[in-house]
């Protein structure tokens, strides 16, 4: 059987997914988490493999590098790969690699659709570091892993960033100098493999030609004001800090900010850097953790405090998608934040009554699919996003 294995690589973590070429259906799915820590892999058999491989979880004894902490990046990077290929040929020895899709963060002004991997696309990728520090480089890395365990294997690239080409240059644009715009410094947004997924969902629902705010709550958290299942503007900008507030990232902050903290208490930019993806957020504000459940969990006020500033923006992104719409008809809930927390929803809920929105409590706290009250003016879904079904889908029609 030919199958497509999609990869989906996090400082920290490696999501992987076999799907059956001809049909997309999900064959398996091996998460690994905390690769640096405790890593375990997760496997979990799709409705048509539960019969011949179960649900379990694995612990990975991940050896440690001697150097620097991107070379244990490698490593283990480079174990987790390892381990699922050797599980594949070991479990599922009928299963022929196909084809490889990965998700990139970013694909720039390049990138417009997926594409074949190539050394020049790959040069080309590496050019946007700067601007996803936190993802590009392990995109890369795992590209350049796969090429070099699976040889001769075609692999195609996804981006977070082709959703929202073709939105209007009013909404692509910075208040800065020509020459700085023509240089590519712009708003892009992120999260596309997600929303190009609820926008297919909608669609099946008829809904796609709503005015809709799409919620992608997770540790990386954006919106997206779409209508026509195409993207009208984003949260997210230049790079994944701008927007929402989000486990360890800031979101949107004046930039006086970061000259004040350049200025007078000395920080170098790599400092600023750690700062502003690693160290702030909800982990930032709490001191506790960058987890939703631990916080929502915790009695301390700091924890209690970063939840509120979470909810608050998140309201307050809404409200200004819903101006560039002209109109709001229906928020859509999604992500790991998103799909599991009824109290998030609820909270922002509340804080969109102005707008029309009537949160049915008892169907939000069972996570129904409409979470809404019948004569609210405003749908409210919670949809699961399915970001490897895109990339599987992407992969298929250009290695077909």
């Amino acid at each position: 059987m030919d199958a497509i294995l999609t990869v989906n690589a996090g400082s920290s973590s490696l999501k992987l997914g076999l799907f059956n070429k001809n049909n997309r259906e999900l064959l398996l799915r091996l998460d690994t988490s905390d690769i640096y820590g405790d890593a375990r892999v997760k496997i979990k058999p799709g409705a048509s493999y539960q019969s011949k491989i179960e649900k379990q979880k694995i612990s990975l004894n991940i050896p440690k590098a001697e150097e620097a902490s991107d070379e244990q990046s490698l490593v283990a990077h480079k174990y987790c790969l390892q381990f699922a290929l050797d599980f594949l040929a070991q479990q599922a020895s009928e299963i022929n690699i196909a084809a490889i899709g990965h998700r990139v963060v970013h694909g720039g002004e390049l990138f417009s659709a997926a594409c074949i991997i190539d050394e020049q696309a790959l040069n080309q990728l590496s050019n946007f570091i700067p601007l996803a520090p936190l993802h590009q480089p392990f995109n890369i890395k795992l590209i350049e892993l796969c090429q070099s365990l699976c040889l001769g294997v075609k692999q195609v690239a996804c981006f977070d960033t082709m959703f929202h080409v073709g939105q209007s240059e009013l909404e692509r644009s910075y208040a800065i100098p020509k020459q700085y715009r023509e240089a590519g410094v712009q708003r892009y947004g992120f999260h596309g493999l997600s929303y190009q997924y609820i926008a297919e969902q909608l669609a099946q629902e008829n809904l796609s030609a709503n005015k809709t705010v799409v919620c992608h709550l997770g540790s990386g958290a954006s919106m997206c004001a779409m209508q026509t299942g195409k993207s009208v503007a984003s949260s997210m900008g230049f790079s994944a800090l701008e927007g929402l507030v989000m486990g360890s990232r800031t979101g949107s902050i004046d930039p006086g900010v970061l000259l004040y903290l350049q200025r007078e208490k000395n920080l170098s930019l790599d400092e600023l850097e750690d700062l502003l993806y690693r160290q702030s957020g909800c982990l930032g504000v709490s001191g506790i953790s960058s987890e939703m459940k631990v916080l929502l969990e915790s009695d301390a006020e700091e924890a209690k405090l970063a939840v509120d500033i979470f909810c608050y923006r998140a309201a307050l992104e809404i409200a200004r998608l819903a101006g560039t719409l002209q109109g709001l008809d229906s928020i859509v809930f999604t992500g790991g934040i998103g799909e599991n927390s009824a109290e998030i929803r609820q909270r922002i809920g509340e804080r969109c009554s102005w707008l029309g929105l009537q949160l049915d409590e008892q169907r939000n706290a069972q996570g129904m699919a409409r979470i809404n009250k019948p004569d609210s003016a405003i749908q409210c879904l919670v949809i699961p996003t399915n970001e490897e079904k895109i990339i599987a889908q992407e992969t298929a029609k250009l290695t077909t």
